[in-house]
């Protein structure tokens, strides 16, 4: 039972480290066919977005120039005849949409983690099985 468990234990954490390694690469795939360039006043200027560091640097950055923009109100604080509502209702999906890409970014190393670490106690059940006579 302790073999079999581990065996499972392996190519569970092969399947979640497959998956997170794919999902990382959709992610960024995804993002880079965009063609966003982070602005020159972004914590990571003028790079291309692609990856999780620079997704939210530009979506913090989007909410920097959208506050200077609207003197400071959010889309909620707004008046719903203010010109700037649409402006900081854009702002807000853009940064809602880049926020995910990071939170994806976020799940798939969490799942090659976990994958690596299932792989690990799998190695590590079947070598404890007590009905294995060369284990020790």
């Amino acid at each position: 039972m302790v073999k079999t468990t581990g065996l499972i234990s392996i190519i569970a954490g092969i399947v979640l480290a497959v998956a997170g390694v794919a999902t990382w690469f959709v992610v960024s795939s995804t993002l880079a066919d965009q063609n966003i360039t982070t602005t020159s006043d972004a914590c990571l200027p003028d790079r291309a977005v692609k990856g999780p560091f620079t997704a939210f640097c530009q979506a913090d950055i989007i909410e920097q120039h959208t506050l200077d923009i609207t003197g400071g109100q959010t889309y909620a604080e707004l008046d719903r005849d203010d010109p700037l509502r649409e402006t900081a209702m854009t702002s807000s999906f853009l940064r809602a949409s880049l926020f995910t890409s990071v939170l994806a970014f976020g799940i798939a190393a969490m799942a090659v983690g976990m994958g690596v670490l299932f792989v690990l106690i799998g190695i590590a059940l079947r070598k404890l099985d007590p009905e294995d006579k060369t284990a020790t």
